[in-house]
């Protein structure tokens, strides 16, 4: 079996949790089993006949001094009990060597062996310290001499220093207390000496036994950690997914894990001194970074075995000896396939689109990136389509969400059909979806596409049982003629499709330095109205409002105007979509109401003002509050301001829009249904009692006269509005035979050229005042 390297038990032990450690603790070394105890209990053993030589001997020496001053019957008790004491604390300590240690040996006490050791000294100190005084100055001078020099008998002790201390301390203490007891009868050099021979005994035995414990579980703990880490790496080996390996300074294979023969489909011995390169499939990364001679870590690589592909990591470290030379490497490496599979499905989620299985915004981007860069170094132009379908967004709203995502999932296949492997087609979220084209070198062929998925994309769609039609509008870039980065050309096809859903939808459009003139021209649009908002650059003018039936002036309509100090005039929809847009339409409106609202409370009665609220606008919760507190201001009477709104209102999220027309209802607003007719559900909306007036759009109004159905349409939606109780206005009379083919057919209020174009204050006011009851023309 290959010994492992210690560099690599180290990298073992390195690795562990934080606060573990493969040497012992402290509390290991106390309780139960442990390389220090079990270290301690052997050499207690080896040291233990010296120790109970040294004690027998030096007994009989000082039986030797004490004959003649000490009774033969106690000298002779005395002598036998050391040498019996300690003769059997040997074959204890000898015994315990063998059966207390390992994992199943038995605990040895600390106080255990401590006491042993005590109960040697006192007993051979006994006789020696009771007999002292007895002895003549020569005798006492040797028996002192023999009992400092027996203290220095603890260096066979020094493996459990709590013994040398206690050995220590009952033989200086038995000196000292015989020296006491001597008095004067020794010559002060001769005790001096003594204590000086005792001394360097105690420091010098004490130091010792500290170094020889140092080293002692030094050892052990090495001891431990090598034979833990040797189980570990067999662990890692045997168990674990990871094998060992080693070359030479030639990048021959010296050693190499079983694990990894089995994977290779071969055995050690055909491996064994052939080239590691070679032997992984002649991996070209491989064999540089082992060239370097540094370490390397996290070197992924593909092998072809029996078991088909597999994925591998691998990392090393190179060999050095002493002297500075370069012997091969050495490493650790796993079976990553896996781990690899795994990382790919993530991926591949994450990229994907759940619902229609096509690529996410993310992945699109990605693959726009490469298709821009493959388009750079070849010069080769590559294309990004942006696609936003058209009236998907009722299909939600009436034949709800699940309907609405199996939509989808037919609009996905249908594009993919269309594309083929052409382009890569992705969902952007929601209904929008794009396509990158990596070939556009053809705009002819891209032309065609966006055409062919325009005509198979409005083909209606069968969903249980229910047919559904919708269409697509697209915008187009191509890169890097129109942007040379991913975002650039993003913004770019987006504006193509803004254009293209501005040209009437269902159309493709391409990016163009005109779209980029106008889009920089809307930029620097949106910060004019931020400026005309302050300085005050609008105005309003009033379109007059007559009785269909006495031609009486009845009230106006106010409209807002823009006059920009160096564009001139701006038309309102040509900046109202921009301010929607920006989010400028909440100001701008409160604007409005607060100056036809003055402009009212200055005309008398029943003269009415209307004015247009936007749908950004509508939907505020503090609009109700708003208009009460201008007709406070103004002391204006509710029901002589009407506010007018389109169906689009309600496209936003009926139920806000509903609670706030009903809450200006309840003010006395009248509240009128602009463009009546033009929406795709205008009549749903007429059962919500909150409309108190229809206006024709004028559109209907100008082709009465040449399209008998127009004729037909305006006398249902009269009567429609009288059977709710609502009158009727009807916008964009121009003539005079418009004039009466709209009173003829029931509508009550005109509004049109016919009676007045809109009008400055001033002049609105002077119709007030002098021309209300005179029939105005042109």
């Amino acid at each position: 079996m290959y010994e492992a390297p210690d560099r690599y038990k180290r990298m073992i032990s390195a690795r562990l949790p934080d606060g573990e450690s493969l040497g012992v603790t402290s509390q290991a070394a106390d309780e139960g089993s442990s390389p220090l105890r079990d270290a301690q209990l052997i050499a207690r053993g080896q040291f233990a006949p010296f120790f109970a030589a040294v004690n027998s001997i030096a007994a009989i020496f000082m039986a030797m001094i004490l004959f003649g001053h000490v009774p033969s019957s106690y000298l002779g008790g005395w002598a036998l009990a050391v040498v019996v004491t300690n003769l059997g604390a040997m074959q204890l300590a000898r015994t315990q060597a063998v059966t207390h240690v390992g994992r199943s040996g038995r605990k040895v006490p600390k106080w255990q062996m401590v006491g042993d050791i005590s109960l040697r000294g006192l007993v051979w100190i006994s006789l020696p310290v009771l007999s002292f005084a007895t002895l003549e100055p020569q005798s006492q001078a040797v028996a002192a001499t023999l009992i400092a020099g027996l203290g220095i008998a603890a260096l066979g002790l020094v493996v459990v220093p709590a013994c040398v201390t206690a050995w220590m301390a009952i033989f200086t203490g038995a000196l000292c207390y015989s020296l006491l007891v001597a008095g004067n009868s020794l010559p002060f050099n001769t005790v001096l000496a003594i204590i000086f021979t005792l001394g360097v005994a105690v420091v010098g035995v004490l130091t010792v036994a500290r170094w020889a414990f140092g080293q002692l579980k030094t050892n052990a703990d090495f001891g431990s950690q090598s034979e833990s880490a040797s189980l570990l790496l067999q662990e890692y080996e045997q168990r674990g997914v990871g094998w060992l390996w080693q070359v030479d300074g030639e990048n021959r294979v010296t050693y190499i894990s079983s694990r990894m023969t089995a994977l290779l489909g071969r055995p050690a011995s055909a491996l064994l001194g052939h080239s590691m390169p070679s032997l992984l499939g002649g991996h070209a990364e491989l064999g540089r970074v082992l060239l370097q001679k540094q370490p390397f870590s996290n070197l992924e690589m593909e092998l072809q075995t029996a078991r088909g592909a597999r994925w591998i990591s691998i990392a090393g470290d190179p060999i050095v000896d002493t002297a500075g030379r370069f012997e091969g490497f050495r490493g650790v490496g796993s079976d990553i396939t896996e781990i690899r599979q795994t990382q790919e499905r993530l991926t591949h989620l994450a990229n994907m689109d759940v619902l229609s299985g096509l690529p996410n915004r993310g992945r699109v981007r990605q693959l726009l990136g490469e298709a821009l860069r493959q388009a750079t170094v070849g010069n080769v132009p590559c294309a990004i389509m942006f696609l936003d379908l058209d009236g998907f967004k009722p299909v939600n709203d009436t034949f709800g969400h699940p309907k609405g995502d199996a939509v989808l999932q037919a609009v996905a296949k249908r594009l993919c059909d269309q594309v083929g492997p052409d382009g890569h087609v992705g969902r952007m979220g929601g209904d929008e979806f794009a396509i990158v084209i990596a070939d556009a070198q053809s705009r002819h062929k891209v032309e065609q596409l966006a055409e062919g998925i325009i005509n198979a994309i409005k083909e209606p769609y069968m969903i249980d049982q229910t047919e559904i039609r919708i269409g697509v509008s697209i915008g187009c870039a191509f890169g890097p003629i129109d942007g040379a980065t991913v975002d650039d050309l993003i913004l770019k096809a987006d504006l193509a499709l803004y254009e293209a859903k501005g040209a009437g939808r269902g159309v493709a459009k391409y990016f163009s330095s005109e779209l980029q003139t106008e889009q920089d021209d809307r930029v620097r649009l949106e910060t004019d109205l931020r400026g005309a908002i302050a300085s005050k650059q609008f105005h309003l003018v009033f379109q007059p409002l007559v009785s269909a039936k006495t031609q009486k002036l009845v009230g106006f309509e106010a409209l807002i105007r823009w006059n920009h100090p160096q564009r001139g005039f701006v038309p309102p929809n040509v900046f109202i979509p921009v301010a929607e847009e920006a989010g400028l339409m909440p100001v701008i409106g409160e604007w409005v109401i607060e100056e036809a609202i003055r402009a009212a409370a200055t005309w008398p009665e029943p003269i009415t003002v209307a004015l247009n609220v936007s749908p950004k606008q509508i939907v505020l919760p503090s609009l109700p509050n708003v208009v009460s507190q201008a007709l406070g201001r103004y002391k204006l009477p509710a029901n002589r301001l009407e506010l007018e709104v389109t169906e689009g209102v309600f496209l936003g999220g009926e139920g806000a829009t509903l609670d706030v027309l009903k809450r200006l209802r309840a003010l006395g607003v009248g509240i009128a249904l602009d463009d009546f007719g033009t929406g795709y559900s205008s009549i749903g909306y007429l059962n919500k009692a909150v409309f108190h007036k229809l206006k024709i759009d004028g559109s209907f109004v100008r082709e009465a006269g040449s399209r008998q159905e127009n004729v037909a349409i305006i006398q249902s939606i009269v009567q429609l509005a009288k059977s709710f109780r609502m009158s009727v206005t009807a916008e964009g009379v121009e003539t005079a035979e418009d004039f009466e083919r709209m009173r003829e057919l029931g509508c009550d209020t005109i509004q049109g050229y016919l009676f007045g174009r809109p009008l400055s204050y001033e002049r609105a006011n002077q119709m007030v005042l002098g021309l209300g009851a005179k029939r105005m023309a042109g």
